[in-house]
């Protein structure tokens, strides 16, 4: 049942599109846009592809975030998020979090689904593409980015808790918390902005969850 209203008030929020050209990825849009592609085949072989397009910083007159559905280079459809947008055998998926996208997937009626494809230009189809080519150093990095996020978690965590457990009624009922390790306020900053440079990363290859934003 709450996956069936989610869904039904995911396709309340979907607006037709005006056939609106799909504007072409530029460089210094690298860490504000995502772009993916998926291509599906017809029945009578021709190919469609549709291109999802979601700005991360939201739309310029009103600051509201939004995926754009593309069909061939026009604009099919879009929506508020989290979208979910009706396409032959399935539908498309997309949701975000603080540093990115956390979902965009083709879902088939079968239930098997994919991630679309990023735009070769932008930061994660670049990140796709080291991936590709040196899958090694890519599971490095992605070690990495997951210890970041882990040290964020460590700090902030405790420092939740601490202020949570100094709130009177809950002070009175099961008493305080005093995290006993007090960082210097540089070791603070240095963790907050790894956990921050991990959450990107992460980020890029959807990887991203609520603990990212908790982290940071």
């Amino acid at each position: 049942m709450p996956d069936s209203w989610r869904n039904r008030r995911a396709a309340r929020r979907v607006r037709p599109g005006a056939g609106e050209p799909l504007p072409r990825f530029r460089w210094w849009q690298v860490l504000s846009r995502s772009l993916r592609t998926l291509t599906l085949r017809a029945s009578d072989g021709t190919t469609d592809t549709y291109a999802v397009d979601v700005r991360q910083a939201g739309d310029a007159d009103d600051g509201v975030v939004r995926a754009r559905l593309y069909l061939n280079g026009s604009l099919l459809s879009y929506s508020r998020l989290p979208a979910r947008f009706s396409v032959p055998g399935g539908h498309i998926e997309v949701a975000v979090g603080t540093y990115g996208l956390r979902r965009c997937h083709y879902v088939r009626a079968d239930g098997g689904e994919s991630p679309l494809i990023p735009d070769p230009g932008s930061a994660e189809g670049r990140r796709a593409r080291l991936h590709r080519r040196r899958p090694a150093l890519s599971r490095l990095v992605g070690i990495v980015s997951t210890a970041f996020v882990v040290a964020g978690l460590c700090v902030t965590v405790p420092q939740l808790i601490e202020t949570i457990s100094h709130v009177p009624p809950i002070a009175d009922s099961i008493g305080t918390f005093n995290w006993p390790v007090q960082l210097p306020p540089t070791a603070v900053v240095v963790i907050g902005l790894a956990a921050v440079v991990g959450s990107t990363e992460r980020a890029l290859r959807m990887r991203s969850s609520w603990l990212d934003d908790l982290a940071s």
